[in-house]
């Protein structure tokens, strides 16, 4: 079929909250990809209304229920809090809809494995909008790395972390968001797999609450004060991820490679290689690439058009989960847990 007669994909939101204008950003990111604008579902009138002046003529419903009833959308994207996103989910997957949901995939790896069963059920594409897998940083760092930089790679550190008491909201909430390791924590874990090619064994994890301490708008179920997971590969590799609100000197980068010649310390924007020469330390900075998130929806819609092997598949998402998963279980049992997905 010619690209220019081919009937665009239909895409909708579920969410258009006013946090980070991710509803806006989503369907932007939608229509440059080729997809139609179609419908927004929200519980909020007010938020509708904004979604109406952003994208006039769209159509607007106030339920999820109704939107699948009344729209007929091709694809959603789900963009509310992660306690949410399994069952919001499933109920678009059982209509026969593509769904793509907002990091994380979900909270637990039984959710995951749900999901990825009914898409499997209804033929229907499940994904997870990991547009940082396309971030100028991790693409520079997989360059030089995979070109032998720092050598074999012997393990990886990653961190995020400040000090200071959580803000008053639902990503504050551990019922609501899943913990302190889960929003930044997802992206970490993508950033390392994709540089760890082996399969996950085991993952310990550890927590501290009860210092700060705040009561949430979505009430008193707050977030741990630090995570921290380690995480064995069958390799022989390991991998730490520490997010904190304890951190009173935060450490420079978010990822630390370490390898057998040298360190390549990253973060969004800069890049530091250390490598050791003839009885010296050799350092080298510089600036990260830009981005190419677009890459994400493109993808999505190459994959559902022409067949395109589809690059963040719901069991890569489950992943990340899946250790975020066992490193909680882990912390309150006081031992590693084995994987149960490499």
């Amino acid at each position: 079929m010619n690209p220019r007669t081919r009937k665009k994909i239909k895409a909708g939101v579920i969410g258009y909250g006013g946090a980070f204008n991710m509803g806006r950003l989503h369907l932007d990111e939608m229509r440059r990809a080729g997809m139609a604008p179609a419908a927004v579902a929200e519980i909020d009138p007010v938020r509708l209304e904004v979604a109406e002046k952003d994208f006039p003529g769209i159509a607007r419903y106030s339920s999820v229920e109704e939107m699948l009833k009344r729209a007929d959308v091709d694809l959603v994207t789900i963009i509310t809090p992660h306690n949410t996103h399994a069952p919001i989910a499933i109920q678009c997957l059982k209509a026969g809809r593509h769904v793509v949901c907002e990091k994380p995939l979900a909270i637990a790896t039984a959710e995951c494995d749900s999901m990825i069963a009914q898409a499997r059920r209804s033929g229907v594409v499940l994904s997870t909008y990991h547009n940082r897998h396309w971030d100028g940083s991790i693409l520079r760092a997989l360059k030089k790395i995979r070109s032998g930089a720092v050598g074999e790679v012997v393990r990886i550190q990653a961190r995020m972390g400040s000090r200071g008491k959580p803000g008053d909201w639902w990503r504050s909430s551990k019922s609501v968001s899943g913990g302190i390791l889960y929003d930044w924590g997802v992206h970490l874990l993508e950033y390392s797999l994709q540089i760890i090619e082996s399969e996950i064994t085991e993952v310990s994890g550890f927590v501290k609450s009860g210092f700060w301490g705040p009561k949430t708008v979505w009430g008193d179920d707050t977030n741990e004060d630090e995570g921290f997971a380690v995480v064995r590969f069958a390799s022989g590799q390991w991998l730490t991820l520490c997010v904190t609100s304890l951190d009173s000197d935060p450490k420079a980068g978010m990822i630390e490679v370490t390898g057998t010649k040298g360190s390549y310390v990253f973060d969004i924007r800069t890049w530091t290689l250390i490598t050791s020469g003839s009885n010296e330390i050799i350092v080298r900075k510089g600036k990260n690439p830009p981005d190419e998130r677009r890459r994400y929806y493109r993808n999505i819609v190459d994959h559902i058009q022409n067949g395109a092997p589809l690059i963040i598949t719901p069991e890569w998402a489950r992943r990340p989960i899946h250790i975020l998963d066992l490193a909680g279980r882990s912390a309150r049992a006081g031992r590693g847990l084995k994987a149960k997905y490499g």
